[in-house]
């Protein structure tokens, strides 16, 4: 475990290394050549133009303003002006309730870190238990509950009482009293160090801030709630507020699924069904046109070298990469590659429009109204449950089109053999889990392996390996996972981005549970108390793992330093984006197209940020009573990425989609959750400490905290799950009136169609490309400028939130 001085030596190191990462950052943010990496927002609303483009040739590329080097960091208050409505606006409500999770953290852990190092410390460090005990502790298990003696007088305890009164000064005076006196005297002190008095202290600590976390979370879901209904009602119309889903269409042998959908809806829903689109498995041709589109940019890009330089043609080999192969002319291989693809492509799409094979019993049906689409969605449409499943459609960007093509009935099964594989991958995980935790223990491995001593005991060495390296390769082994768990959410066959994001987040969080924090703690305890097992009876084990756990902060600071102080502060930096996109600008952007695909904005990635949040409430909350030193490492951490994520939210990530805030039941849930592991945990530690009359107290936080959950799931879940019949039936009226004339089904026509058919025979190409734009599952870049009007740079420049120097494919 590591020291105060270790820990010093983390803090510091990660300390130099955010304040690095930020200083990097806010100089780089005003060079000229970095500005689409830094701004990609501004650039994707129209409301920025690059400024390679003019001035001198310096001054395209180094800021040779010397006054902006001397407010180089004012994108930190900046990113706190914009107000709450008009970020909604520029960034969509996902973004606003994200970053809600942190000011969330702030507002539960703030009150409480106060409270806890008024009341909490003081009590914890004013005993001397692991003084006179054989564990192994630092300095910073001394404001922990561990430092508490048990509540069962033991010789250990008689002789912390023996050696309190022997250092009291004023015991001296007491000597030549009467026996009576010194009697009362004794009673006193050993009253004083009586663990069951301190322990009524954790107690009612806990009580205090279970209710107050309790009081935070009901404001904040009546909150969000509110603003998800109000978004709703206020929001732009959008297709997916008159479709719906359907799925498992039966097979019938007289009619096709596009009739049979047609037939169905007309007779149970007359009064609103206006249109649908069946579903076709097109994943064959979408390979196709993508295909088509890197031969189309290769071909631009020798065109556009031919025209700078006619008196050199240029050639291509048609090998890998064109790095091997016969040696021909570019020009004339890219097009007729173009050609062949074309007659594929259209080949593919007849085939499929043909073959009723490739149409899946799935359809996005619209309705003439919002009320039609609601009653739709959230009613049972025939007498077998299994049949014409209804859900609300996901938006066309949200739509995940590659999973519309598995069928119905297979789900299960997909879903059940990744249910098995996940609970192999975060079992067999505890492995290098283990290991990273044998790294962070080096002090009890010493006692079960001496040999090792002469070169962990090298100062330097010692305190970079125990206060920097657990928490940095904990993190490297966790690089991967998100990347793992979304192609098993995408294998499940769900068929939004929104829900793949959400499930992964799940699994994400249950990972962690498992592995980060009960790994950690488990392992950790094993390797720290090794010498203890060994050589103690099998009675005291469970006492050592009661004082143990406590110590486990020390870790897990180290791994809040790592990943919350300097892996925020190397988010805003961007360095990864910022490498991709020069290498790409100097080696492969060949048109001014590519140059704007190269400059990727990224999104929230709500599938590994909101788990990662998730660990910190965790910690926050389990350790608040045990070791309160932990909790001001948390504050920071929610601070700092409050006011990071803010900046990125405003000028850098395009968020893919739109949910209205549908993971926040989700979010309320896994900080409940944590809530009850940290009174669970309690219970077991007070257990262990024989602290008989104040443990049967805590069994009642549990159920009240479950009792709290159930009634915020029944007062306010439903706003996030099912669209109130008033709601749509009131924004129906006022766009009736508003625009009388409205045309519908020309507006739905084309929402839903699957992208690969929307192409047209001339110029096919274009229209291909701006299909993916418009109707996939993640919009383009030049979609949002088409959406997007562009006001003059004059204009732009004078709203007070803009920066200073101002696809979705298939």
């Amino acid at each position: 475990m590591a020291s105060l001085s270790e820990i010093g030596v983390a803090a510091t190191i990660n300390i130099l290394s955010a304040l690095a990462f930020l200083v990097a950052f806010a100089l780089l943010r005003i060079q000229p050549f970095n500005d689409r990496v830094y701004f990609p927002k501004w650039y994707l609303k129209g409301l920025r133009c690059s400024p390679l483009h003019s001035g001198a040739f310096v001054s395209r590329f180094v800021n040779l303003d010397f006054r902006a080097y001397l407010r180089f960091l004012n994108w930190m208050p900046a990113a706190l002006q914009m107000p709450e409505l008009e970020l909604i606006d520029h960034a969509g409500l996902d973004s606003v309730v994200y970053l809600r999770i942190y000011l969330t953290g702030l507002k539960i852990f703030v009150p409480i870190t106060i409270i806890a190092f008024s009341v909490m410390v003081p009590v914890n460090w004013t005993n001397g238990t692991l003084k006179h005990s054989n564990l192994t502790y630092t300095d910073i298990d001394l404001l922990s509950i561990s430092n508490i003696p048990p509540a069962s007088p033991s010789t250990d305890d008689r002789h912390i009482v023996s050696d309190e009164l022997s250092r009291n000064s004023w015991m001296h005076t007491t000597a030549h009293k009467s026996n009576a006196a010194c009697l009362v005297l004794y009673i006193c002190m050993q009253s004083w160090n009586s663990s069951k008095n301190r322990f009524w202290t954790h107690l009612v600590m806990a009580y205090t801030f279970t209710f107050w976390t309790c009081y935070v979370l009901k404001k904040e879901y009546e909150s969000v709630s509110s603003m998800r209904l109000h978004f709703l009602a206020s929001e732009r119309r959008r297709p997916d507020q008159f479709t719906v889903l359907v799925r498992n269409v039966p097979p019938d042998p007289d009619e096709s699924v596009s009739e049979l959908v047609e037939h169905f809806f007309k007779v149970n829903h007359p009064d609103h069904y206006l249109i649908h689109q069946v579903v076709y498995n097109a994943s064959k041709l979408a390979s196709l046109v993508s295909e088509k589109k890197k031969m189309q940019n290769w071909l631009d890009y020798y065109q556009l070298k031919y025209s700078i330089h006619q008196s050199i043609k240029p050639y291509t080999k048609t090998g890998f990469l064109g790095l091997w192969g016969k040696k021909v002319d570019a020009i004339e291989y890219y097009s007729s590659e173009i050609e062949r693809l074309s007659k594929e492509i259209s080949i593919e799409r007849n085939e499929i429009r043909d073959n009723p094979n490739d149409v899946m019993p799935a359809a996005f049906v619209s309705f003439k109204t919002r009320w039609g689409a609601a009653v739709c969605a959230q009613t049972q449409q025939s007498r077998n449950p299994t049949l014409w499943l209804t859900e609300w459609a996901p938006e066309p960007r949200d739509v995940y089109w590659d999973n519309l093509a598995i069928p119905y009935v297979s789900l299960s099964i997909r879903r059940l053999i990744i249910a098995v594989a996940f609970f192999f991958l975060t079992f067999f995980f505890m492995i290098p889990i283990a290991f990273v935790q044998s790294l962070a223990n080096i002090e009890g491995i010493e006692k079960a392996a001496p040999f090792l001593k002469p070169i962990v005991e090298i100062k330097a060495i010692k305190s970079i390996i125990q206060g920097f390296l657990p928490g940095i390769a904990l993190k490297i082994f966790l690089i991967f996972l998100p990347a793992i768990l979304m192609m098993m959410s995408k294998f499940e066959g769900f068929v939004s981005l929104s829900a793949l994001e959400r499930r992964s987040a799940t699994r994400y969080y249950v990972f962690i549970f498992i592995n980060v924090f009960l790994g950690s703690i488990i392992t950790g305890t094993a390797f720290q108390q090794l010498n203890n097992f060994m050589h103690q009876s099998a009675n005291d084990i469970p006492r050592t793992i009661g004082v143990s756990i406590p110590m486990k902060a020390t870790f897990f600071i180290t791994y809040i330093m790592v990943d919350g102080w300097a892996g925020i502060a190397a988010e805003v930096l961007r360095l990864k984006p910022l490498i991709i996109y020069h290498l790409k600008n100097f080696f492969f952007v060949k048109t001014e197209k590519d140059r704007e695909e190269a400059m990727e904005p990224g999104s929230i990635c709500f599938n590994t940020g909101e788990p990662q949040i998730q660990l910190y409430f965790l910690l926050g909350l389990v350790y608040a009573v045990i070791t309160p030193i932990l909790l001001p490492f948390m504050v920071v951490f929610f601070g700092l990425a409050y006011v990071v994520y803010r900046h990125q939210i405003i000028n850098v990530y395009n968020q893919e989609y739109e949910s209205a805030a549908a993971f926040w039941p989700d979010v309320h849930g896994r900080i409940v959750t944590a809530l009850v592991v940290s009174q669970l945990l309690l219970m077991g530690l007070l257990s262990t400490k024989h602290a008989a009359q104040s443990t049967p107290l805590l069994f009642t936080l549990p159920i009240l905290t479950v009792s709290f959950h159930l009634f915020c799931k029944g007062r306010y879940e439903p706003a996030f799950v099912r669209y109130p019949l008033q709601e749509a039936m009131m924004k129906d009226t006022l766009e009736r009136v508003r625009e009388p004339n409205l045309n519908l089904k020309s507006y739905l026509q084309n929402a839903y169609i699957h992208p690969v058919f929307k192409a047209r025979d001339e110029d096919e190409n274009d229209a291909i490309s701006q299909v993916e734009e418009e109707c996939v599952t993640v919009p383009t870049k030049r979609q949002s400028r088409r959406n997007t009007p562009a006001p003059s740079l004059s204009n732009a420049s004078t709203s007070p939130f803009l920066p200073n120097g101002s696809e979705h494919a298939l």
